[in-house]
């Protein structure tokens, strides 16, 4: 899918300090006249909120498959309605997590299939890929 805009992604693990760089980019980003789109996955829709609600319910969890599918809306939700229309109108994306995440915690976490979570990655974001994808990495210890 070819864009106009930049796309961003922050990925890593829990305490790694994806929060943290993002301010920091985005305040630079601003210093430099640029004034980035910022978004979390899941979230940024009215839709992925609740997905993400629901994801995060204390009546239990979910089974693999259902959560993937919970993931799998909000990130379509988030690519139509605000990513693809700020990259289609020359803006810079940053999303705190995207699909890599849903890969590991799917797949290595949950055990689901890899190619059907690739699958319905690629259905959710149409094929949109980011421009670049930076992966802070940290023992799990220190997370």
């Amino acid at each position: 899918m070819k864009t106009t805009g930049f796309f961003l992604v922050l990925e890593g693990p829990e305490g790694a300090g994806k929060s943290t760089l993002g301010a920091g980019l985005a305040t630079r980003m601003r210093a430099g006249g640029v004034d980035p789109v910022l978004v979390r996955e899941p979230g940024g829709t009215v839709a992925a909120e609740s997905m993400r609600a629901l994801l995060l319910d204390a009546h239990g969890p979910l089974d693999p498959r259902s959560e993937l599918l919970y993931l799998a809306t909000a990130r379509s939700s988030l690519v139509d309605e605000v990513i693809t229309p700020a990259l289609a109108a020359g803006r810079v994306v940053m999303s705190d997590r995207f699909d890599l995440s849903t890969m590991a915690y799917q797949i290595g976490g949950r055990g689901l299939d890899a190619v059907m979570v690739e699958q319905v990655n690629r259905c959710a974001t149409k094929g949109l890929r980011p421009d670049l994808t930076l992966v802070l990495d940290l023992w799990p210890e220190l997370g």
